[in-house]
């Protein structure tokens, strides 16, 4: 399971290169960042737009990497390593303008209290950000639904329990039952006989 950000694709202004394509190359697959010019020689080479589209590939680059720490540092264990898509600025330089976590989606076999409290964790990581994305949301709802199934497992588990309790309760009552008549000599038949010679005699 993934828990992400979206994309954000600011207007080309025809110096851009798509989502992690090489423009020298035409390869297609997610390139890492790379160092360009400088900003003051960046500056001062680019047009007004290109400066506005530079402004806010760097907030977005900022944005989706602070949306992912967020996952990462709330999901521990439980999450991955974070990996991002790159959108080449005006100035030469990539931009991180999408990003993904996985994290482990998957009850504790056997456990269901640690699959509860696993579970907490993912829907605490999944929402961590200070804007969740549509499939953050995804991801906590299902965390939640396993939580609930751990949940009723749980309590099905006390209730047999219980039962279990009860029902042993029950047998050593008997036994001890038992045991009395064995040591004084008497039985369930013996009691109803004497009955029987009691309402004769009356």
């Amino acid at each position: 399971m993934i828990i992400s950000s979206q994309p954000y694709l600011p207007p080309s202004t025809g110096t851009g290169a798509a989502i992690g394509r090489d423009p020298a190359s035409g390869a297609g697959a997610a390139q890492s960042p790379k160092s360009g010019p400088s900003e003051v020689e960046s500056s001062l080479a680019l047009s007004e737009s290109e400066r506005r589209q530079l402004d806010k590939l760097k907030a977005r680059d900022r944005e989706v990497r602070a949306h992912e720490a967020a996952h990462q540092g709330v999901g521990g264990q439980y999450a991955g390593a974070a990996s991002f898509s790159y959108q080449r600025g005006p100035d030469g330089v990539q931009y991180a303008i999408g990003g993904e976590v996985p994290i482990e989606l998957s009850a504790v076999e056997g456990n269901p209290q640690a699959t509860v409290e696993k579970m907490r964790i993912i829907q605490a990581a999944a929402m961590a950000p200070a804007q969740p994305s549509a499939q953050d949301r995804a991801v906590a709802a299902e965390a939640a639904q396993i939580q609930r199934q751990a949940q009723a497992e749980m309590a099905q588990n006390a209730r047999s329990s219980q039962e279990r309790t009860q029902e042993g309760a029950r047998t050593e009552g008997r036994a001890a039952v038992e045991t009395y008549r064995s040591i004084s000599g008497m039985s369930p038949r013996a009691n109803s006989d004497e009955s029987a010679r009691l309402d004769l005699s009356i």
